[in-house]
């Protein structure tokens, strides 16, 4: 297994270690290791294309690694009644459509890399879920800027752009999938 993809692996691995600390009133920690995990994110990308390492097993495993980290944090925010349930039910929606699309097309033989609005989208939630967890830190000093809202409303804004892409941009797939 090469480097990138071990990378993928680790920010998985690292999912039960940031809801231990998460549920156990830790959310600085939490916090610092969802950023941990959200840098490998762009490095194992970032060496995968620079090494000539790019996998299937990468282009599948990258997105549902980012999913796993951002779907477990949204979830435990909305335990604390820090984001509202509705919100993440839109994100997990367009995640399982998606999710879904890739599995048709790869019933087929063929593998939906990440576009660039889902890469956006991913990079606004790993922006915005820190800034949850810290309580708005260090905005909530900078004349109480509502910088976690605003983050979280724009990927809201931006699941819904990407998913709609997705869907269109890949169309064929759903004929080729008999729908």
């Amino acid at each position: 297994m090469n480097l990138p993809n071990k990378l993928t692996l680790g920010r998985v691995i690292a999912v039960p270690f940031f809801i231990a600390l998460f549920l156990t009133g830790h959310h600085y920690w939490s916090a610092v290791l969802f950023i941990a995990a959200s840098a490998t994110d762009a490095l194992d990308g970032h060496l995968a294309r620079k090494n000539g390492l790019v996998t299937n097993f990468g282009k599948i495993m990258d997105p549902l690694a980012d999913k796993i980290l951002v779907i477990s944090a949204l979830v435990l925010l909305v335990q604390t009644g820090d984001v509202a349930g509705w919100m993440v039910i839109v994100i997990l929606a367009r995640e399982f459509t998606v999710s879904g699309l890739r599995t048709v097309a790869a019933a087929d033989g063929l593998v939906i890399a990440a576009g660039m609005t889902g890469k956006i989208k991913t990079v606004l939630q790993m922006i915005a879920v820190p800034l949850l967890l810290l309580d708005n830190w260090p905005f909530i000093y900078l004349g109480n800027i509502p910088a976690d809202r605003m983050m979280l409303w724009a990927c809201v804004i931006m699941t819904i752009v990407s998913g709609i892409e997705y869907v269109v941009r890949n169309r064929s797939v759903f004929a080729r999938g008999g729908i």
